[in-house]
């Protein structure tokens, strides 16, 4: 039997405490905009679209990334080197497409004796290679990608003991998990730049550094996601395997890997991919790949340069994109 639509009890979507909750977090949300100056960053992007469309004259927004388009394109593609700065420099023996030229250059210098601003003609000879910077920056990312692959291999080294003892359903002891659970956070809550500042201090400029914190970093993540799939894992089979005799390496071996491996294969090539754009981030304090080519290049405006090194970037996370994607869909 049917009843009037008068008798019907429909729950409230949202009641007292919720509407409580909700205006909390608005009011919390408005200071905290404040803060970060979201009231301004919303009026110069609407300037900046305005004058896009024409309906202003001018933009801070606009003409500050104007200026960026002008300075990183055309990007930098040859490479200019005085011969007299060329350690062992051998006529002979010239680099693939690349000649020797004269190069003049004249600029005012003050003429001691007559104390005069005189014109002087300077000349030097340079090696000008047409593709020299564009295959200095290709050896640099692939630099960059090696520490990536690299970290990531020390990453995944790392986080299998780590995993093992963070799933509370494998871990020996309570003292053990809570241990290894610590260890995992620490990783997790130190970024990468933060900790690769460090390393540079004990390993020096280069690569080391950048390798070892993108290895810690990384290992945390990859701790904590595959402990947390071992402990969700189906325990079906885990307790046939129990029943005959099994002992805990067997049963991971044989009845929880099979069921984790595709989450644990998305997981590595998610933190490869990360790894390779962080790769670019711990170089900019010395950590090799690169970041460290893209820092010292922007320190001393050449913008071309940093063109041709951020075009190169993308590039690379596109590809790597891909390919990770592909692999995904094949394998996990």
């Amino acid at each position: 039997m049917s009843r009037p639509a008068s008798a019907w009890d429909l729950p409230r979507p949202f009641g007292a405490r919720g509407l409580a909750v909700l205006l909390l977090v608005v009011v919390v949300g408005f200071f905290a905009g404040q803060r970060v100056e979201m009231g301004r960053m919303l009026s110069l992007t609407g300037e900046g679209v305005l004058a896009a469309v024409g309906l202003r004259d001018q933009s801070q927004v606009l003409s500050g990334l104007g200026t960026i388009a002008k300075s990183l394109f055309p990007p930098q593609v040859s490479e200019r080197t005085e011969v007299s700065r060329i350690e062992g420099f051998d006529r002979e023996r010239l680099p693939w497409f690349s000649h020797v030229e004269m190069e003049e250059s004249r600029q005012p210098k003050l003429n001691p004796q007559t104390l005069q601003m005189e014109e002087v003609v300077d000349r030097r000879e340079v090696l000008v290679e047409p593709f020299g910077y564009l295959w200095h920056v290709a050896v640099k990312m692939l630099e960059t990608f090696e520490i990536a692959i690299w970290a990531t291999l020390l990453a995944i080294v790392l986080s299998a003991p780590l995993a093992w003892c963070s799933a509370k359903n494998y871990t020996p002891n309570r003292a053990v998990y809570t241990l290894a659970r610590g260890v995992v956070g620490m990783f997790r809550a130190v970024p990468e730049l933060v900790s690769a500042l460090f390393l540079v201090l004990a390993y020096g400029f280069g690569p080391i550094a950048g390798v070892l914190a993108l290895a810690l970093h990384s290992a945390g993540f990859l701790g904590k996601f595959y402990a947390e799939d071992i402990e969700t894992a189906d325990d079906k089979p885990q307790e046939a395997l129990r029943a005959i005799g099994a002992n805990k390496l067997k049963v991971m071996r044989f009845a929880v890997l099979p069921q984790v491996m595709p989450q644990f294969i998305a997981y590595t090539l998610y933190i490869l991919d990360r790894n390779v754009r962080m790769a670019t981030v711990v170089g900019l304090v010395g950590a090799g790949g690169i970041g460290q080519e893209l820092k010292g290049r922007y320190d001393m405006y050449n913008y071309a340069h940093v063109g041709t090194i951020l075009i190169a970037i993308f590039l690379t996370v596109l590809v790597l994109d891909r390919v990770a994607a592909r692999m995904r869909s094949r394998y996990a």
